[in-house]
């Protein structure tokens, strides 16, 4: 009795409080009462949102630090001719009479084994991104919730990170294009897509894509993270690679695990790296398949998302980082992420920190706009924006119709300060060194909570504020335990194939060119390149109909409609009977 007493007390409390606040001035400004919600449940539904959302901090910096970041072979630091002889005692004859110099790396100190200057500098990067991921998240978030007053979360997009890290970067910067040209992109990117969306035409330039490809690159994208997820950089390294298949079944543990390179054997029998060559990361096992203990953690971690996805458990995705991120923080274990080596000791050095402000040095404000004359720059800035254009406006519209914001005509209240908002993002995003920042699909479950207004996203927002002080934290989340939402976001990315007219080749052919092209080749630009070229190909005979059509006033007629038009052909007579209509049973 008296708990009960007690909880109708607290609940009226709470009404009481917001009450208090919708009939403020804030509770007036975010329409509360009009869209027949309330303070508390907007908290509540911006909680859910941080919840499902809060991987992206720890995933986009580690994508986006593969990339080698600002780090080049300057970083790089002189090792010793005997790799056993330290630095600073590199001078004289070693103890077997060799003469001891110091070694200046060039362009192979930024590939296994990595210079520990390299790894250093990596290890600034990543740190950087981080706060640069919840700073961008926090500042799309204040700006959609405070101008377009809807309840949807920004942050760096999925898909457009790993396009920028591996596809126009490269893995420590072995693409065609640096960090820093790649940052201006994305900031000439974000200029344009504020015009267009100042300008009203955002909308408009989405419907130009090819259907089949506009639906199929959202679930290519979702194949090409779970791809991702699925090897040993950013994941549970169970996809590794094949001399002669190119992958295969992998998992082995970090001690079988060897890089490679591409060498010339000479006829005394010496071998020689190729010029222009590297020696890879750790991709090839020797031994011990299925043996890696970090890859049955992520298993683990894995069937801990997907049970929560199962029973709709709030925060599904952040669950399973959280636990596989703490069993790989106790030392001295086979899965733990700091491994007793030099490396291992600096990162548990700042783990234990736990609390710490870190101040962006080296990725903020790195653009370069001098390899602008390059081809492959104008490809990449094009494809982020496509993609932008894409996968931002659809996440708007459905979010927006998913929380019954959509009228008739297909628009929604506050459209034109959520474009500029998400443009805006991008903008600054690229400032502080990240991809892309977008909508999140995620911002379904603050929807599904009851999330109404921008007061949602104003709470998200305040969640990340709250990030910047725990980098220490974010920074310690091992691949292991980032493959397993990257594999289960690809899952969620799958279910737009449904949309597609799998019975018409002419859509269905795009689509799955899009669809494969994107894992299999590592890049989004070419699956839409692929797709858009093949739906171009197969639709050449009916544009050429129809503007001889329109130049003649007369229709070239298929073969099929031919036969239809003139009547039943012999085939048809001898397969149904004489009067072509079928035989009777």
């Amino acid at each position: 009795m008296a708990m009960t007493k007690v909880g109708r007390g607290f609940q009226s409390r709470i009404d009481k409080l917001n009450a208090f606040v919708s009939k403020s001035a804030v509770g007036r400004y975010f329409k509360l009462d009009a869209r027949n919600s309330c303070f508390t449940r907007e908290l509540r539904a911006g909680t859910a949102t941080f919840l499902t959302m809060a991987y992206i901090l720890a995933v986009n910096a580690s994508i986006l630090t593969d990339s080698g970041g600002p780090c080049t072979v300057a970083d790089c630091t002189p090792t010793c001719s005997n790799s056993s002889v330290a630095v600073s005692g590199c001078q004289g004859l070693s103890a077997n009479g060799t003469a001891l110099s110091l070694v200046f790396p060039g362009v192979e100190c930024k590939f296994p084994p990595v210079n520990p200057g390299y790894t250093a500098c990596l290890e600034r990067t990543k740190k950087d991104l981080i706060v640069a991921t919840v700073a961008s998240s926090l500042i799309g978030c204040f700006i959609m919730g405070v101008f377009a007053n809807l309840p949807l979360a920004l942050a760096p997009g999925m898909g457009t990170n790993a396009y920028f890290a591996y596809t126009v970067v490269g893995y420590h910067g072995s693409g065609s294009i640096s960090y820093k040209s790649a940052l201006a992109a994305v900031f000439i990117e974000g200029i344009l897509f504020l015009l267009i969306a100042a300008l009203g035409f955002r909308t408009k330039l989405a419907k130009m894509v090819p259907k089949p490809v506009r639906i199929s690159s959202s679930a290519g994208i979702g194949l090409f993270l779970a791809f991702i997820g699925l090897q040993s950089s950013e994941g549970i390294g169970l996809v590794q690679y094949s001399s002669s298949t190119v992958v295969t079944l992998g998992a082995c543990p970090r001690k079988y695990m060897v890089g490679l390179a591409p060498v010339q054997t000479f006829l005394n029998g010496t071998t020689e790296l190729l010029a222009g060559g590297t020696v890879s990361g750790d991709i090839f096992c020797l031994k011990g398949r299925m043996e890696s203990p970090t890859f049955w953690l992520g298993i683990v971690g894995f069937v801990i998302i997907a049970y929560c996805l199962v029973y709709n458990v709030k925060g599904a995705m952040i669950y399973g980082i959280v636990f596989v991120t703490a069993i790989s923080w106790f030392r001295h274990t086979q899965v733990t992420y700091f491994d007793d080596s030099t490396t291992g000791n600096e990162a548990y050095d700042y783990f234990k920190k736990v609390v710490d402000v870190h101040k962006i040095t080296g990725t903020a404000g790195a653009l370069s706009f001098k390899d602008f004359h390059s081809g492959q720059l104008w490809v990449a800035l094009i494809t982020f924006l496509y993609v932008d254009l894409l996968d931002t406006t659809g996440t708007l519209y459905s979010m927006a119709k998913f929380a019954g914001f959509v009228d008739e005509k297909g628009d929604f209240e506050g459209q034109y300060f959520a474009f500029m908002s998400d443009a805006f993002a991008i903008v600054i995003g690229s400032l502080l060194g990240t991809s892309p920042v977008t909508t999140f699909i995620e911002s379904s479950t603050g929807i599904r909570e009851g999330g109404r207004t921008g007061l949602t996203a104003l709470t998200v927002s305040c969640y990340f504020f709250l990030a910047f002080f725990f980098t220490p934290l974010l920074a310690s989340i091992p691949p292991w335990a980032v493959g397993p939402p990257l594999i289960l976001v690809g899952v969620l990315m799958m279910k737009s194939v449904l949309e597609i007219d799998w019975e018409n080749m002419r859509e269905a052919i795009p689509a799955f060119v899009t669809l494969i092209v994107m894992p299999t080749t590592y890049s989004i630009a070419y699956g839409l390149i692929g797709g858009i070229g093949t739906y171009i190909v197969l639709h050449l005979l009916d544009w050429a109909k129809d503007a001889y059509a329109a130049v003649t006033g007369k229709r070239i007629q298929s073969p099929t409609a031919a036969a239809t038009a003139t009547g039943p052909t012999q085939r048809d007579i001898e397969m149904n009977g004489s009067s072509g209509r079928g035989s009777n049973p």
